[in-house]
């Protein structure tokens, strides 16, 4: 008994430390220290909202740590790809997300919520397709441009039929309507074709044509324009669609350079709508303050850095744009969230990547760090 307890003993020493060597200690900590808060953030501003819904104040909890651990687990299992087995999951990863795109529309199977259709209803399982549609489009572009690389500056062999396969999915969130995560998607496509080289007369071009159809888009739903009108001036339409921003901007004047302390939060209860979500920053700011700000600034500034530092180090295209695509897919949404939580850019509803509560939300931001690990285990050439 003895040498068998010595044998295993010795293989769990072995693999732990071969995974640490494996696993990059920057992209770790910058995820593992906003998944930690995420949770913790997710068990405060729930707890109350779930006791007046089910009695429990758990339930919330508990579904986001078996995202957390479904998360955890694809994450693994994705760092331990290779580049050719990150290759193959191109042309799949858009495909796949395209077929749950259009499965949206199947009666049934899309679920209207808010008068938009963005889920998924498979069985037990509610799926929020465009997460993974971001993902699909990252890996396909990273494929479609490394393989072009002697052909960058021509737009008919390189931007425009990329175009072509990208305009169709961001048509797709527009129609659920989805306008926040349609920008995402845009910013995603021209962020690609600018690191791959394509010429800047051509990416400005596009970045120029691409604004007018969002500003166009921005102004042609009555909805959307309450929204820039609440940005431009919440106070005018405080009890209307300014209303979330005001409470937002409480909670962020009340936060000043500490906090109110964990769990002393008041607008959390039943004031600041979304506050588990697309709001935490909000809370976490009038809860830690200024430093608590600081803190999540740096925990995403790690993820970023390391994710562009493997980008730049790669001789690989296809590695090199994959790593610069999920660095950028997780910092827009960073960024937009707090921009939007702090009144820079009209209210969307985008989540803050390993922090906000939401199933697709977290498996999708895991997936994407575990392709990052695996690009960053590769050996660096020197």
């Amino acid at each position: 008994m003895r040498s068998v307890a010595g044998v295993f003993r010795n293989w769990w020493l072995r693999s732990r430390a071969r995974l640490r060597l494996e696993l990059d200690p920057w992209l770790c900590l910058g995820a593992g220290g906003l998944l930690l808060l995420g949770l913790l953030m997710v068990l405060n501003t729930t707890y109350f909202l779930d006791r007046e819904k089910t009695g429990s104040g758990f339930r919330f909890f508990v579904l986001q740590l078996r995202h957390v651990a479904l998360g955890l687990g694809l994450a693994l299992a994705l760092s331990r790809f290779s580049l050719r087995g990150l290759k193959r999951l191109a042309l799949a990863g858009l495909a796949g997300s395209a077929l749950l795109m259009a499965a949206l529309w199947v009666p049934g199977l899309g679920l209207v919520r808010g008068g938009a259709r963005r889920w998924l209803k498979l069985g037990p399982v509610v799926v929020e397709p465009c997460e993974f549609a971001k993902l699909g489009l990252v890996l396909f572009l990273a494929d479609f441009l490394s393989r072009r690389e002697e052909r960058l500056a021509d737009f008919k062999a390189t931007a425009l039929p990329a175009l072509a396969l990208a305009v169709p999915l961001v048509v797709a969130v527009f129609r659920q309507p989805d306008f926040g995560d349609a920008v995402i998607l845009v910013l995603l496509c021209l962020t690609m074709l600018f690191v791959a080289g394509v010429p800047l007369l051509q990416v400005g071009g596009l970045t120029g044509a691409a604004a007018s159809v969002l500003l166009f888009e921005l102004a042609r739903k009555a909805y959307r324009r309450r929204r820039l009108a609440a940005f431009l001036d919440p106070w005018r339409l405080a009890r209307g669609a300014g209303f979330q921003l005001i409470q937002s901007y409480i909670a962020l004047g009340a936060g000043g350079l500490f906090g109110v302390g964990l769990g002393a939060s008041q607008q959390k209860m039943f004031y600041l709508p979304q506050a588990h979500s697309d709001f935490v920053f909000a809370v976490i700011v009038e809860e830690f303050g200024l430093a608590g700000a600081v803190a999540v600034l740096a925990l995403f500034a790690a993820i970023a850095g390391r994710g562009m530092q493997v980008a730049r180090r790669e001789p690989q295209a296809f590695a090199s744009l994959l790593a610069a695509g999920l660095t950028a897919l997780l910092s827009l949404q960073a960024i937009i969230n707090i921009a939007v939580v702090i009144g820079l850019v009209p209210t969307k509803g985008l989540p803050l990547p390993f922090v906000s509560y939401g199933g697709s939300a977290v498996v999708a931001a895991m997936s994407a760090l575990g392709m990052l690990l695996a690009l960053a285990r590769r050996p660096a050439v020197r």
